[in-house]
């Protein structure tokens, strides 16, 4: 199950892992991807720090950490192929996965229903 930050990034928990990238709603608004930023593996970031930036013919963006913790993966396939994001943005677009620091920091987090009417709302604005 996804859950999902107001600033348009996706989480997948599984165990203590968390995986990491931009929603569709998101990645739609930036167009297609010409560059990704990703941290290193071993860097700790707090929830809400930039984690890293994603880069369109239209603007940048950075995707900040939704959840406090350790990277432990990046998508190294972004590097050759940003596109990824675009056409696959919760599946083989993720972006970073990283070893949660505290589990109770993704129980504040949107369930799609919330972020559903967060991005519908966006929209209408």
């Amino acid at each position: 199950m996804l859950k999902y930050t107001k600033d348009h990034e996706w989480l997948r928990l599984d165990g203590d892992v968390a995986t990491v990238g931009i929603t569709p709603h998101a990645q739609e608004q930036l167009g297609d991807l010409v560059f990704v930023e990703l941290p290193a593996v071993g860097a700790r970031f707090d929830k809400g720090a930039v984690a890293a930036t994603v880069e369109s013919v239209k603007a940048a963006s950075e995707v900040y950490a939704p959840v406090g913790g350790e990277i432990v993966a990046v998508n190294d396939k972004l590097a050759a192929d940003p596109g990824l994001v675009n056409a696959a943005p919760t599946g083989n677009g993720w972006l970073f996965k990283l070893k949660v620091k505290d589990a109770g920091e993704a129980a504040t987090l949107l369930d799609e229903a919330a972020y559903q009417k967060l991005s519908a709302a966006e929209a209408s604005n």
